[in-house]
């Protein structure tokens, strides 16, 4: 009997294990999308022709390059995106399944900088649409796991609400040629709301 209840711990506490650490691994999901009264042409030329040029329409990206030896946006290219001044905050990305005639590709992150996402398990789904009127719609979903895993659930208001402030800027930049940056946000995004 008491072997028997010693095994039954045994289990128990394996399959207790076993669960924190699935809960641990916890991948948040979102999707945002906006349309823009631009062709999907214009826009995709920003998110998937200009790959490595991000800092010009994101608000919070100081500057960006590509690197690795990458040239310009394809499958395979990579780039780094810097959130401050130092270098010290960034992503690492890869631009993978990329899809030029159906205007789509996979944004994955290999390597962050004080940055509190789990690279293993971050990634984002592009896609521009064309839409009746010259119009188009940009679609982002992403996946994301944080380190700690708890702040997941927590960290996606901000995240959507980065991306919202992202299109905006897209859509400043495609028809301005303007550079978004942290500094003359707040004025253009006035102008969108």
């Amino acid at each position: 009997m008491k072997s028997l209840l010693a095994m039954s711990s045994v289990i128990f506490m394996v399959v207790a294990t076993t669960n924190v650490g699935n809960a641990q691994k916890k991948v948040q999901k979102f999707v945002e999308s906006k349309v823009i009264d631009l062709p999907a042409e214009k826009v995709w030329a920003i998110v998937g022709e200009d790959y490595g040029a991000i800092a010009y329409s994101h608000p919070k990206i100081i500057s960006s390059n590509y690197i690795n030896g990458t040239l310009k946006a394809g499958e395979g290219a990579e780039r780094v995106c810097n959130f401050n001044e130092k270098g010290t905050k960034f992503l690492k990305e890869k631009m993978v399944d990329y899809n030029p005639d159906e205007m789509t590709f996979v944004n994955t992150v290999y390597q962050s900088g004080r940055f509190p996402v789990d690279p293993e398990y971050t990634k984002a789904i592009y896609k521009v649409e064309p839409l009746a009127g010259g119009k188009s719609k940009i679609t982002f979903e992403m996946q994301y796991r944080t380190k700690p895993a708890f702040m997941g659930a927590i960290a996606k208001g901000n995240f959507r609400k980065l991306i919202r402030d992202y299109f905006i800027s897209i859509e400043h930049h495609a028809k301005t040629g303007e550079k978004v940056t942290k500094e003359n946000f707040r004025k253009i995004k006035k102008l969108y709301s």
